[in-house]
C-alpha cells in the first residue's frame, strides 16, 4: 500500500502476514478522505483499529501531530510499529483492544479514526463511548468507515452528523462533537 499525499507520499508501507484479515483502507477512500480533511497541522490524531498504521501515516504525512494508533492484534503489531517508523515526528502504538484504550485514555483528540473489521458489531457502542469520553474534544471530528449494509444513526448523543461519502460497498461517515 502507499501512502496517498503530503510529506510521505508515494511511500510504500507493508502489510501483516495475514493481510486477508486487516482489509486495508482502499487508496481512493484514503485519498478522498484526507483531501476533504485538508492540511492537519497542529491538529491531533486517534487512529483506532490501526491495522499496517496507513490512516496514522496518512494524517502525520499532512501534519498531525501527536498521533496514535491502537491496535489489539498483536501479531500485527511488529509490522505496524515497522511502517510507523518512517515518520520523521514519534507516532505513539498501543497493543490493547480500543474498548480498553478508550476505558482508561485521559487525552483529547481533534480527529479520531475508526476503521473496525467489517464483521465488527458494536461500533454504534464506540460511538457512544466517543460521545461522552474525553478521546475526542469537544468540536472533535469523528470519522468511522464501515460496510454500506450498516446503518448509523446521524445523532449520537454529542455527536452530529457532518458528512458521508460512499465509496464502493463502504461509507464513511464524519460526526462532529458537539461544545454542550
Amino acid at each position: 500500500m502507499r501512502i496517498t499525499g503530503g510529506a510521505y507520499c508515494g511511500r510504500i508501507i507493508e502489510l501483516p502476514e495475514s493481510s486477508m484479515e486487516i482489509r486495508p483502507a482502499m487508496d481512493r477512500m484514503r485519498e478522498s478522505v484526507f483531501a476533504i480533511l485538508g492540511d492537519l497541522t497542529g491538529l491531533s490524531f486517534l487512529d483506532l483499529f490501526s491495522g499496517s498504521g496507513i490512516i496514522a501515516l496518512e494524517a502525520a504525512s499532512r501534519g498531525a501531530h501527536p498521533v496514535v494508533c491502537v491496535e489489539r492484534d498483536r501479531a500485527k503489531f511488529p509490522i505496524l510499529l515497522k511502517n510507523v517508523s518512517i515518520s520523521r515526528r514519534h507516532i505513539e502504538c498501543k497493543a490493547q483492544p480500543v474498548e480498553l484504550f478508550l476505558s482508561r485514555n485521559r487525552e483529547g483528540f481533534d480527529l479520531v479514526f475508526l476503521d473496525p473489521p467489517f464483521p465488527y458489531a458494536y461500533r454504534l457502542d464506540l460511538l457512544k463511548l466517543l460521545s461522552k469520553k474525553e478521546s475526542l474534544l469537544a468540536g472533535g471530528l469523528l470519522l468511522i468507515h464501515f460496510p454500506r449494509e450498516d446503518r448509523l444513526p446521524d445523532r449520537v448523543d454529542r455527536l452530529l452528523l457532518q458528512d458521508e461519502r460512499r465509496y464502493g460497498r463502504s461509507i464513511v461517515r464524519f460526526y462532529r462533537k458537539d461544545k454542550a
